[in-house]
């Protein structure tokens, strides 16, 4: 009973820590962000700095869920709840880093004026943010209707792709001067699809944590691109 009690706290810690950097990603979503739209080289800095502590917090996870392994000898389904634990934070840690990725966009184009008023982009990371906010809450909460919410909702990301890429080509087919700041803009948004993906796929662990069936709600279908000819 004791150890079960230590276990349980444990693992109570380790929820904890997945929100903690599960509240960090969401900060570096929102930063990298406003630093794309206001040309902010100091926070796109800032978010290189978060990201640095976005892998600590990692890499505290790894450890604690290792240790519970080899100290408490959990059952199938508290196994089960840590290896979902680990596959977690593996895609957590990765949208972080497109966070980083967009900002290093942001520093390369901060002496440019922009091409087009920044409209879609910003309500489509914030769409992302809400997924991986989801994400997290539904792990936690082992909330398989949330999480299945949260796979369905990718389809509003890459909506929003779709949209800006259009928009994209089409600059680009009038002016071809635009090709450089538009090209950075097109993996700006590919750096926020990937980021509802990596969403995606917490999601499916949660419900793979609940239900021990992994699913594959994956629900990409980026041929809804049109090929301008």
């Amino acid at each position: 009973m004791v150890s079960r009690h230590y276990f349980d706290l444990e693992l109570e810690s380790l929820h904890q820590d997945l929100v903690e950097m599960g509240s960090k990603v969401q900060e570096s979503i929102d930063n990298a962000i406003n630093a794309l739209k206001n040309q902010d080289v100091e926070l796109s800095r800032q978010v290189f700095k978060n990201d640095d502590i976005i892998d600590e917090l990692e890499h505290k996870i790894e450890r604690k869920c290792i240790n519970l392994i080899a100290r408490q000898q959990p059952l199938a389904k508290d196994l089960r709840s840590i290896s979902t634990a680990l596959k977690i934070i593996t895609d957590m840690e990765r949208i972080a880093d497109h966070s980083a990725d967009i900002c290093e966009l942001t520093i390369k184009m901060a002496d440019q004026k922009y091409i087009k008023p920044l409209i879609d982009i910003p309500k489509m990371a914030e769409a992302a943010k809400k997924m991986v906010n989801n994400a997290i809450h539904a792990y936690v909460t082992q909330n398989v209707e949330l999480a299945e919410k949260v796979c369905a909702d990718d389809d509003i990301v890459d909506d929003y792709f779709v949209k800006v890429v259009d928009e994209l080509r089409e600059l680009i087919r009038e002016n071809p001067d635009v090709v450089y700041q538009a090209t950075n803009f097109i993996l700006v948004a590919k750096y926020l699809e990937r980021m509802g993906d990596h969403a995606t796929n917490i999601s499916e662990w949660v419900i793979y944590n609940v239900t021990g069936v992994h699913k594959d709600l994956n629900h990409d279908d980026l041929t809804k691109i049109k090929v301008n000819k």
